[in-house]
C-alpha cells in the first residue's frame, strides 16, 4: 500500500482512538503534523498547529463511541518529497446521524501533515 494512503488510515485510527475512546499517545498523535500545519474545517474555520494541539489536548475521550470510516482514498499527486491525498471520511457517534466530509491533505517529507482541507458533504 502507498505510504501516504497508509498514513492517512493510521492517523484516523489514532484520532478515533483519542477522541472516541480516550486512548493513545498525544505526543505521537501531534508528531504526525508539521509545525507549519494549517487546516480549513468543514465549517470554514482556519486552524494552525497550535490550535490543533490545543484541540487534541482538550478532547481526549470527548466523543465516546466515535467511529471514523475512510472511503475513496486516492493519491492525487506524488513527488519525491511529498504527496496530495484525497479521501472521504464518515464520522458516526452512537445515537446520532453520521456525517460525511470530503478531505484533501498535503504531505511533506517524513509523512508529515502540512495542509488539510475538509468540506462537509
Amino acid at each position: 500500500m502507498n505510504q501516504y494512503v497508509q498514513e492517512t488510515i493510521d492517523a484516523h485510527i489514532a484520532i478515533e482512538n483519542w477522541l472516541g475512546a480516550g486512548k493513545g499517545d498525544l505526543k505521537a498523535l501531534l508528531n504526525r503534523f508539521s509545525p507549519a500545519f494549517s487546516m480549513v474545517t468543514p465549517g470554514g474555520a482556519k486552524l494552525d498547529y497550535s490550535t490543533l494541539c490545543a484541540f487534541f489536548e482538550g478532547q481526549q475521550g470527548a466523543r465516546p463511541g466515535l467511529k471514523i470510516e475512510l472511503e475513496e482514498i486516492k493519491v492525487v499527486a506524488e513527488w519525491p518529497a511529498g504527496a496530495v491525498v484525497s479521501y472521504s471520511e464518515r464520522h458516526s457517534l452512537p445515537g446520532a446521524e453520521p456525517t460525511l466530509r470530503h478531505s484533501t491533505v498535503v504531505f511533506t517529507p517524513g509523512l508529515s501533515w502540512l495542509r488539510l482541507h475538509e468540506t462537509a458533504a
